[in-house]
């Protein structure tokens, strides 16, 4: 399954074994907040399957699918959570720890990387700039 997953797209084969002995699989039930902005952010989501809104002060800025994912801010920088996600939908995710998400960086520049790339592209059009 992680092979389909853009963020993992380009992992090798060991990488993909990695990875995959990191997180816990989780089952979210539909309405559930998995981040709430302005509380502190413990863990990233990857979406297996299901959707998810994701609002900035009560607003919706995007929605979440199968492959992608979210939570990595407020670890990368250890500041409040910048958005809430709400499930639109039951929804299976992996969710990953601090520790396990630095694993997951150290372990794979590659992922890091795209990590940036996608965070760069969400922000974008937060800020008010445009392609």
């Amino acid at each position: 399954m992680l092979h389909e997953v853009p963020l993992f797209s380009s992992c090798t084969r060991s990488e993909l074994k990695s990875i995959a002995n990191l997180g816990t699989r989780a089952t979210v039930r539909e309405g559930k907040v998995l981040t709430e902005q302005g509380r502190p952010g413990r863990e990233f989501f990857l979406v297996v399957s299901g959707t998810a809104r994701c609002l900035i002060n009560g607003r919706e800025v995007a929605r979440f699918g199968p492959g992608d994912f979210f939570g990595e801010m407020a670890l990368l920088d250890g500041q409040p959570r910048s958005a809430t996600v709400l499930a639109t939908s039951p929804m299976d995710v992996l969710v990953l720890d601090r520790r396990e998400f630095s694993t997951l960086l150290d372990e794979s520049p590659t992922i890091a990387r795209k990590l940036l790339q996608a965070m760069a592209t969400r922000q974008r059009p937060v800020a008010g700039v445009t392609q």
